[in-house]
């Protein structure tokens, strides 16, 4: 179990949410699936509602402002401690702007951003809630991978504005991946090289006890999953939420 705090380093990935059209439906499946417990409550975006494991926050969903929306994913937020300052940064390096920097009452502040190839983050400079406080655990996130066409060149673009130092990782048979490391060593996450069949993006992937058992539960709750597979780090599926929301599970064995 990995408890958080305090914020985390720049460009750690820190906070996950989703913005989907039936929140109630949401809370069924990913309370079945990843065992989440939920709190709702009222921000200035709207109604929006933390997701915890053990009584910690480890994610966040919420009805979309938007009711002809077809299309949701979840967002992935990295972490600042001067989210105005790294806004900066991202214009600077030809990134662009999606939301300012806003303050969401004493939580935190938060923008979102695109990578000059398009690809959506955002930032989260935590104050009440530094992000997720348990990670690396079952129903808690594990890691965040970005899917490129052009993988060097967007490590280019982490590297300059998270102080990133790419490397690549040749571990994974048949993938073309890039590591993103922070100078103080740590892996954050990774580049990937898209294909024909890719989405292109940041994807999300929580830990789980295990993997098949994960899969089953997703199937009864009205899911769709990919079999299992095994890789050099664990065992993994991609799975797709009633929404067509696609995420991972990950687990040791």
């Amino acid at each position: 179990m990995t408890e958080i705090s305090t914020n985390q380093p720049l460009g750690t990935p820190t906070w996950v949410d989703l913005a989907i059209p039936d929140l109630a439906r949401a809370m069924d499946f990913y309370g079945a699936v990843l065992g989440w417990e939920f709190v709702t409550g009222s921000v200035e975006t709207g109604r929006y509602t933390i997701c915890r494991v053990g009584g910690k926050a480890v994610a966040g969903i919420m009805p979309h402002p938007d009711a002809d929306a077809t299309d949701f994913w979840w967002n992935v937020y990295l972490a600042t401690d001067d989210c105005d300052a790294t806004v900066q940064r991202v214009i600077d390096t030809a990134g662009s702007v999606i939301n300012p920097p806003m303050d969401i009452m004493d939580q935190g502040r938060m923008a979102v951003l695109r990578d000059p190839a398009g690809s959506q983050f955002g930032l989260w400079q935590g104050r009440a809630l530094v992000g997720a406080e348990r990670v690396m655990e079952p129903g808690t996130l594990v890691r965040n991978d970005l899917i490129a066409q052009d993988p060097e060149g967007s490590a280019g673009f982490y590297a300059t504005v998270f102080d990133f130092v790419p490397e690549r990782n040749t571990e994974i048979p048949g993938m073309d991946f890039l590591a993103l490391i922070r100078p103080d060593g740590h892996d954050v996450g990774g580049i990937f090289a898209a294909d024909e069949d890719s989405t292109l993006g940041w994807d999300t992937t929580f830990e789980v006890d295990e993997v098949n058992t994960a899969v089953q539960r997703v199937r009864t709750a009205g899911g769709q999953a990919t079999e299992p597979e095994d890789f050099p780090f664990g065992r993994i599926s991609t799975i797709t939420d009633p929404f067509g929301v696609r995420f991972g599970v990950h687990s040791m064995t």
